[in-house]
């Protein structure tokens, strides 16, 4: 019998270096993602920048034109929206993707028709419009979402956590059905487990009521900060809500500062995931918006379908897998493709189990299909 031939040298190199060469398609995902909303913020903001119509007393009801245009106007989209959203711009959209800036011919839209909330956030988590979910009413969303479904799957049961402003958040992820963790009516810890939990408490009780239904956005960041440290989800979702709150009301430098301090959140929770030996370095974020709103001095302030201007969108993601592209060229997307890429982040395949749901994000996990 022929005895095995040796392989040569020079061969064994060349599979060596082949073999480190590997597709990013087939890079380790994640093990977990943190996932981030900022209700109703325009992909104007996010991408040029605050808008200088806006900035006046009259059309944005700013109390302080001049300090507020001394705060956020630079004579470039880039240096504005960087004096806006700063970690987004120079530390997400560097080492991650971003959708839905026009001016790169980037597309991000819904497809729900409706373009307010409850259908947005449905969009969003169960990957598909549905003409069922067609107001912001309490009910029970009949739709399995991905954090439901990633709740089911093992090694996620019970490690998957949600924290919202909107006490609306329970019935779109219907908690009931899904058995979630969900954090988004007073108190934000009922059975509180540590000290810090019963200063949140306290702090809570402390503030008013401004709005029906919400609270104000630093209760839910520090109750999510609080959650991943306490916790360790393995998935997280965080509804932040203030900014379309202010904006509501034609409060234009107060929904500026809602996003200035969302942005600061998002920094605070990629530092704390840093900094915790269970996340550093193995975890996704995906930040997204569940509608956009009106594009003229008149009609910013509101969404919803006589709002045409607040179908567009706009989607950040970043983490293990994900190829650093910055702003996307020349794509097209939609809201329904945020659900199956959460759930491809960390290596699992929510269509196999709802077909109906719309594919992830193309190029997000290495190949631009």
């Amino acid at each position: 019998m022929e005895t095995a031939r040796k392989p040569k040298p020079l061969l064994v190199v060349c599979l060596l270096v082949l073999a480190g060469m590997a597709p990013a398609s087939q890079s380790r995902p994640a093990e977990n993602v943190i996932v981030v909303t900022l209700d109703g913020v325009r992909w104007q903001e996010v991408f040029g920048g605050a808008a200088l119509d806006l900035v006046a007393a009259t059309e944005g009801g700013a109390t302080d034109p001049k300090a507020l245009a001394a705060r956020f106007w630079r004579p470039t989209p880039e240096a504005r929206r960087e004096a806006l959203m700063p970690f987004f711009w120079t530390f997400v959209a560097a080492r991650g993707q971003v959708f839905g800036d026009p001016a790169r011919a980037s597309v991000a839209r819904l497809t729900n028709g409706l373009w307010f909330s409850y259908p947005g956030y449905n969009e969003l988590l169960a990957g598909v419009a549905d003409p069922r979910v067609d107001s912001n009413d309490k009910l029970p969303n009949p739709n399995v979402t991905v954090l439901e479904w990633l709740n089911g799957r093992p090694g996620f049961r019970d490690r998957v956590s949600a924290v919202g402003s909107w006490d609306v958040l329970p019935f779109i992820v219907n908690q009931a059905r899904s058995h979630l963790q969900v954090t988004a009516e007073a108190p934000p810890f009922p059975q509180p487990e540590n000290e810090r939990q019963r200063l949140l408490n306290d702090v809570n009780s402390g503030l008013p009521s401004y709005w029906q239904g919400e609270w104000f956005d630093a209760i839910s960041m520090e109750a999510a900060l609080e959650l991943l440290r306490a916790r360790h989800p393995r998935v997280l979702y965080v509804m932040l809500g203030e900014t379309d709150e202010w904006a509501h009301e034609r409060r234009y430098d107060l929904y500026l500062d809602g996003i200035v301090r969302g942005d600061r959140f998002v920094q605070r929770l990629w530092e704390t995931v840093q900094s915790l030996p269970e996340y550093k370095d193995k975890t996704a974020l995906v930040l997204a918006t569940d509608h956009g709103r009106g594009a003229t001095p008149a009609d910013w302030t509101d969404h919803g379908r006589k709002v045409p201007a607040a179908e567009p969108i706009w989607i950040g993601v970043m983490g293990p897998g994900t190829p650093p592209l910055g702003v996307r060229d020349s794509t097209t997307v939609t809201a329904s493709q945020v659900a199956a890429t959460i759930a491809a982040l960390v290596g699992e395949d929510f269509r196999a189990a709802e077909p109906k749901v719309a594919p992830p994000l193309p190029g997000v996990l290495g190949t631009a299909r």
